[in-house]
């Protein structure tokens, strides 16, 4: 089977957490025996800031760490058609232009591929016109990262076309790393977010390292001048941009994480975590998270990590994951357990592939032969 991903970007995770599920998911798609072949733009954001601060070294990593993976950067004049004509599923996702999103979808009336429209952000509630002026009429359906976003496309009319498709953690890469040297006590890797979160980087990652005195450091790009100037007060180690390939190195060095949710995920779209959970949780390294509703029941607060309802909180949490071994060793045991038996990249490709059957046609029938 011949599955094309029309990603914003493969090559870069430069403030772009998709291409972490997407590049899991075309590795098991690759290890099943399917063809798997990525598309992005040339002048793809992502990419293009990677390439500005890292330059070549940037994408190394990636091919490092997915030497098996296909991607085509495209540009004006790329004959889609010709690379679609044989494809069986088409996934794109939901940052591609919308003149992009119409052509493939007229190319859908052509060719005999079903094609599905991925949606991983919270424009659909917080830019809805942007969103709702796509062309998406040829589309099969939609695959949205939690049932809360699956709500907003029935609600517009996609009915029982809307499959609800969460993100996970790929691990072939993200797995506890043994006989590795603690280094430091917390580590956050995450980015500023357009100031989506900058009170609460505050109140659930300064504050609470300044009052326990605790060795920390964060990894993440787009920290303005006065973020970076809060950090340094606080003595708070900032390392910049680490391409995801290297992150669990970097949780393997540290003894605990934090989870700190972007605000319209919280407010917006409950019950929908950002990938670093199952990817935090998937190397072992004991997570505290600050407030959001698991509404979908996808893991166990206060079994698979813990819940801090402020900063003072935090601070007590984080001392009692450096100090109590049991705590820190049921945390760890715990959230591997909930990664491995349900959210894995393998268990969504399982699901991806039920989706297509589910919509049935005849690639359904190819899949199942």
């Amino acid at each position: 089977m011949k599955f094309v991903f029309y990603t914003h970007s493969l090559l870069s995770d430069w403030n772009h957490g998709n291409a972490h599920f997407l590049r899991g998911v075309m590795r098991d798609l690759v290890s099943r025996g399917h063809e798997a072949l990525a598309l992005e733009p040339g002048d793809a954001w992502s990419r293009q800031n990677l390439l500005n601060e890292q330059g070549e070294a940037g994408t190394r990593s990636f091919r490092r760490a997915y030497p098996e993976l296909r991607t085509v950067i495209y540009g004006t004049g790329f004959d889609h058609a010709a690379v679609l004509a044989d494809a069986d599923v088409v996934v794109v996702h939901e940052w591609n232009h919308p003149a992009l999103v119409a052509d493939v979808g007229r190319l859908r009336r052509k060719h005999d591929f079903l094609l599905f429209f991925h949606d991983t952000h919270h424009r659909a509630v917080s830019a809805s016109r942007e969103i709702a002026a796509l062309r998406l009429d040829d589309f099969d359906g939609v695959l949205a990262f939690g049932e809360t976003l699956s709500e907003e496309y029935r609600r517009a009319g996609w009915g029982e076309r809307v499959f609800t498709w969460h993100e996970a953690a790929d691990d072939t890469v993200f797995k506890p790393l043994d006989d590795v040297t603690k280094t430091g006590d917390l580590v956050w890797v995450g980015n500023w977010g357009d100031d989506e979160r900058s009170s609460e980087i505050r109140e659930f990652l300064v504050r609470p390292v300044q009052r326990t005195g605790i060795a920390a450091t964060i990894h993440g790009v787009r920290y303005p001048p006065d973020a970076l100037r809060r950090l340094s007060e606080a003595g708070i180690a900032f390392g910049g941009w680490i391409a995801n390939a290297d992150v669990p190195a970097v949780f393997a060095r540290h003894r605990l994480t934090v989870h700190i949710p972007r605000r319209p995920y919280v407010e917006s779209l409950p019950g929908i975590p950002t990938i670093r959970v199952f990817e935090a949780l998937a190397c072992g390294i004991p997570l505290i998270s600050a407030p959001w509703q698991d509404s979908e029941n996808l893991f166990r607060p206060g079994e698979d990590f813990l819940v801090a309802r402020n900063g003072s909180e935090m601070a007590r949490l984080v001392r009692a994951v450096l100090s109590e071994d049991d705590l820190r060793r049921s945390l760890v045991r715990n959230g591997l357990e909930a990664i491995r038996q349900r959210h894995t990249c393998r268990h969504r490709v399982d699901e991806l592939l039920a989706i297509v059957a589910t919509c049935g046609g005849a690639t359904a029938g190819r899949l199942l032969a």
